[in-house]
């Protein structure tokens, strides 16, 4: 405390922040309540320093309080404004006046932007200002068809307004030049609609309305073309203005890349110089992404110190006075934290940058640790929410874990040449410190990450990096030159390219459920005290056994045949070798408690021994996760993003939504899923089948279960190919038949009839719904009915079958509804047959097609069964418990 006093001041305020942001108030105030009594007891036992404990205690409490201020004040002031409840903004039209905020970003049809606003209406009412004082001067002119005019007056006196992010769907290729030239600062008056940001519908889904939340924008306006959208420049000077000069240098340089190189190297550059990264080719990022190298692709504090370093390295060769020469690159830094886009991590090296900077030039302050503690003290101060970025958080806690851990693994590679084992020692702690965090925000971790960071991450940050730079430098000054050396540059990515497209071959992925916030303390205080022993440890062994003053005995009175580092190896300090025994036995425990740790976060199904079956929202769609008490992991259908038609060039977005790579596989690496047993599809239905694609390509399957036939569509072979091509087993299954993953659970396939019985080419069929795949699962005395799309005529001819032949039980506990509660299922004698207690329906919200029908809800009704849709529940997971079936959705429900 007395060496480091703002170290502990700014861990006690970010405790604060960051037990407000997950606790209620009322745990908020009990865990408050529990610190106090506990620092209470340390005051009383008169080991620390009185003013040290309440220094702690007030930062605490304050760290707190401050969160809960700012986050009290985080509230969207539309509905007050407009004078109606939340629930009435929905999908209401209205007409805003704003200034942009934001950098305008266009993907395919759809342009992205955020306003801050002045004034708002709703259609047909008088604008109302969202200023906090001042004379409300707004004007929105619309004519008699509510579009809006061109002339309007700005808002005068204070306007902290609300920001609201913009959706525009463009109408014609002709708007794109429209929307280009939109620019940050512009003055803008838009109709459009409002709506809410979508929240998690999953369990560990991601929440859209949190993200934007924490950005303080409470509501999408949703424009439909440039038309609606009349904008201006701004009249005055502001700090936008600078900003807004900054997007133009970011731009222009964009476009000296794009002219010295060709388009992937420009985009993957554009993203390593000047930070912009939205060009970058998705299937690039994703390989970076396998290997743990996207830090690399973004620009980061090793970038601000390249930078740094490089200008004070040129002025003292101008033959700059040190002072000068640090004061100097002080002014510069924030220059280019600017013009790389300000992320978090490279505010975060800035910050650190110019406090040494600073420190140095004074000759204060050299810690540091401190040094990086006021930068976090800095930044939280200003906004809050930047402890739930992702990139602050890896950023601040790699550069602490950097100065904790490497003088402590620097031992242990004391064999290697200096340069190496520095280097070594760096990138084994940041894989190690960022270990916890990949894998509870990503959840996979590539056992070859660190042989690709060690030789990879030198590679670009000293060669690509300052080479491509001196290509677009020379651009403006010298374009024969600066074309010379971009071809070099273009030669080095393509080593890159290739060597993460070769290395992502082997790379060993390995998926991990996010762990627990104990998980996580217990892994960073074992991973300390573990390389804490081994360093003690390396140190004592190599220590002299006698100091250079002290009287030596003679050479050859002592054995000198025995094995190094034991007992009589010391002969003279017994009490040193009885040390190094006791290192040798604590550093056996901790690797091992290690070692249990890291096996109880990649199995910890293991530990929790029950069964469950998981609905999950996938939207129009089905998609269903089976895990039994032992383990197995089935998948049922994958859902699928459906497209109708095909669209023109210019609509079509670089990294469009698809539910399998957006939803289904981010859930299931979440939840640990490291291998699926088998999938089963239904039937070949893009609804069913289109988001199997991306599981196929990112978890390994063992067997791949269909209806035995082929359906006419491209994604369809696309994903049987697939399969083949990753070594899938596929079955075509049929009445008849049965799966047992384990003891605790079997499948009982009920349908369809054996579309090939004589073993012949397999079928193409055109109607997939009538022969999807039925099953029955009982696992630990409880039933599961899944029916896919089956229509009524199947169903008759089901229960039919199952009569004639007694396969199996007739009652089941939970009915999987056919067809997303289609009137053309489901029929009555189906649910007198089986009798299901519960029932579930997979249907996208306010669908097309008016799913659930409200005859088969009144089917369901009246056979006095339960009704869960995910609709409106979200994800349905089912827990399979010795007294029961426990039920639990991430929505209300209505």
């Amino acid at each position: 405390m007395r060496k480091r006093p703002l170290l502990y001041v700014v861990v006690c305020w970010i405790a604060g922040n960051a037990a407000a942001s997950m606790l209620t108030a009322g745990r908020l105030l009990a865990a408050w309540a529990g610190v106090s009594l506990l620092l209470a007891a340390a005051l009383m036992s008169g080991r620390w320093s009185r003013k040290h404990l309440i220094l702690l205690w007030v930062t605490l409490a304050l760290g707190g309080a401050y969160w809960e201020w700012n986050d009290l004040r985080n509230t969207s002031v539309l509905p007050q404004a407009l004078g109606m409840p939340s629930a009435r903004l929905e999908e209401l039209a209205v007409a805003a006046e704003g200034t942009i905020v934001s950098t305008v970003e266009r993907d395919g049809d759809r342009v992205d932007f955020t306003v801050k606003l002045d004034s708002i209406r709703s259609s047909g009412s008088p604008a109302v200002s969202l200023s906090n004082g001042g004379e409300d001067k707004s004007v929105m002119p619309t004519s008699p068809d509510g579009t809006i005019g061109s002339g309007h007056t700005a808002v005068a006196g204070p306007a902290h307004g609300e920001q609201i992010a913009v959706q525009l769907k463009l109408q014609a290729e002709q708007e794109i030049a429209v929307a280009a030239s939109w620019r940050r600062g512009d003055r803008v008056i838009l109709n459009g609609t409002l709506t809410s940001p979508s929240g998690a519908r999953n369990f560990g889904g991601f929440d859209y309305r949190a993200y934007l939340r924490n950005r303080h924008i409470h509501w999408l306006l949703k424009v439909a073309g440039t038309g609606q959208v009349d904008a201006s420049s701004p009249a005055a000077w502001s700090f936008r203005t600078l900003l807004r000069w900054n997007d133009d240098v970011r731009a222009q340089l964009g476009e000296e890349l794009e002219s010295l190189f060709r388009k992937k190297d420009a985009a993957y550059l554009k993203g390593l110089i000047i930070g912009m990264q939205d060009e970058l080719d998705p299937a690039t990022y994703r390989q970076f992404s396998r290997l743990g190298l996207t830090h690399i692709l973004a620009i980061s504090g090793m970038h601000v110190a390249v930078y740094a370093g490089f200008l004070l390295f040129l002025l003292s060769r101008l033959r700059f006075t040190r002072e000068t020469a640090l004061t100097v690159t002080l002014l510069l830094v924030p220059a280019y934290v600017l013009l790389s886009g300000a992320g978090p991590s490279v505010v975060r090296a800035g910050l650190m940058s110019m406090i040494a900077l600073y420190a140095a030039r004074m000759g204060v302050l050299k810690d540091g640790m401190h040094i990086l503690a006021a930068s976090a003290l800095l930044m939280l101060v200003w906004e809050p929410y930047f402890l739930l970025n992702v990139s602050f958080q890896l950023s601040f806690l790699v550069t602490a874990g950097l100065m904790v851990y490497v003088p402590l693994a620097m031992p242990l590679v004391a064999a290697l040449p200096r340069r190496l084992g520095s280097a070594v020692a760096v990138t084994l702690v940041a894989q190690l410190v960022s270990f916890p965090l990949t894998i509870y925000y990503f959840n996979q971790f590539a056992l070859l990450s660190f042989a690709a960071n060690l030789a990879l991450v030198p590679f670009i940050t000293f060669a690509v990096l300052p080479a491509g730079t001196a290509a677009l430098l020379l651009g403006g000054i010298w374009p024969a030159g600066a074309k010379a050396l971009a071809h070099a540059v273009e030669w080095m990515n393509d080593v890159t390219f290739n060597a993460v497209e070769w290395t992502g071959r082997y790379a060993g992925i390995s998926i991990w459920r996010s762990p627990s916030l104990l998980w996580i303390a217990l892994y960073y205080t074992l991973l300390y005290a573990l390389l804490w022993i081994l360093k003690h440890y390396a140190d004592m062994s190599d220590a002299p056994l006698y100091a250079e003053d002290e009287t030596r005995p003679l050479e050859g009175l002592q054995p000198l045949s025995k094995a190094p580092h034991s007992a009589s190896a010391f002969p003279g300090d017994p009490e040193r070798a009885r040390t190094l025994i006791r290192y040798r036995i604590a550093a056996a425990v901790l690797a091992g408690s290690f070692g249990l740790l890291l096996y109880a976060g990649y199995r910890p199904e293991r530990l929790s021994p029950e069964g469950s079956v998981s609905f999950f929202d996938v939207g129009q769609g089905d998609s269903m996760l089976i895990t039994t008490p032992e383990g197995a992991h089935i998948l049922v259908d994958g859902g699928g993003t459906m497209s109708y038609g095909s669209k023109e060039a210019w609509r079509i977005r670089r990294s469009p939504y698809e539910v399998g790579a957006k939803t289904l596989v981010p859930l299931l690496k979440k939840r640990g899923i490291h291998r699926l047993d088998a999938v089963i599809l239904t039937h070949g239905d893009q609804d069913h089948a289109g988001g199997l694609q991306a599981v196929l390509e990112e978890i390994p399957v063992s067997a791949l279960l269909f209806n035995g036939t082929l359906a006419e569509r491209e994604e369809y072979i696309k994903l049987m190919k697939t399969a083949l091509d990753r070594g899938v087993k596929l079955y075509g299954v049929h009445r008849g038949m049965t799966l047992t993953p384990d003891d605790s659970a079997k499948l009982t396939f009920l349908w369809p009839e054996p579309m090939n019985p004589a073993g012949e080419e397999i079928p193409v069929l055109e109607k997939q719904n009538p022969a999807s795949v039925v099953f029955r699962l009982d696992m630990s005395g409880t039933s599961f009915l899944f029916t896919g799309d089956v229509d009524m005529e199947s169903e008759e001819r089901m229960i039919s079958a199952v009569r004639a032949s007694r396969e199996t039980a007739f009652p089941v506990d939970v009915l999987k509804v056919a067809h997303h509660g289609s009137k053309s299922s489901t029929g009555g004698v189906w649910l007198e047959f089986w009798k299901p207690r519960a029932a579930v329906i997979s249907a996208g919200v306010n669908n097309l097609y008016g799913h659930p029908n409200g005859e088969v809800l009144e089917r369901l009704s009246a056979a006095r069964t339960t009704v869960f849709r995910t609709d409106q529940h979200g994800e349905i997971q089912m827990r399979v418990l010795p007294e029961g079936i426990s039920v639990r959705h991430k929505l209300e429900g209505k």
